[in-house]
């Protein structure tokens, strides 16, 4: 892939959940060209973190092609995991540097997998601090959270 012919792609991911564990949704917004999609998701019982690596796992897994991507999160856990940790884990046999098994192995697996496609810069962006896209991430997974349990009481 020739990075002068790759897409550029930006990538808005966050993931939300009503206690920790609890109920959770995840949510993607990517931007090409001028053209943006908007995905969302949901599961009952998981974690903040789980939904916050399933946004970026699903907005990379939505690309049809290798793409130059922008990744922007509001998760350390996930920068700071993809920046500086995974390779480390991956080297000890996705073992902790205490020896410990890595949390959200299967997710950190299919998070380095999507990744693996692409060639993707890693931005951290402040929560709840008015950035328009994280802004609207927040609400896309919290409307995924309400919708499902909405869909949950209607049975």
């Amino acid at each position: 892939m020739s990075d002068a012919k790759a897409k550029h792609v930006a990538l808005y991911a966050d993931g939300s959940c009503h206690g920790n564990p609890g109920p959770g949704g995840w949510a993607a917004i990517l931007e090409c060209n001028g053209h943006t999609r908007e995905l969302t998701g949901a599961e009952r019982a998981t974690t903040n973190n789980q939904m916050e690596l399933r946004a970026v796992i699903e907005g990379l897994s939505a690309l049809k092609e290798p793409c130059s991507v922008e990744v922007w999160s509001d998760s350390r856990y996930v920068i700071d995991g993809m920046k500086s940790w995974l390779a480390n884990w991956k080297r000890r046999g996705w073992q902790t540097a205490d020896k410990k098994p890595v949390k959200n192995v299967e997710l950190w697996r299919a998070l380095d997998e999507a990744s693996s496609k692409h060639r993707i810069t890693w931005h951290w962006v402040r929560g709840h601090d008015g950035h328009v896209q994280n802004e609207r991430c927040d609400q896309l997974a919290n409307d995924a959270i309400r919708q499902m349990m909405s869909e949950r009481d209607q049975r």
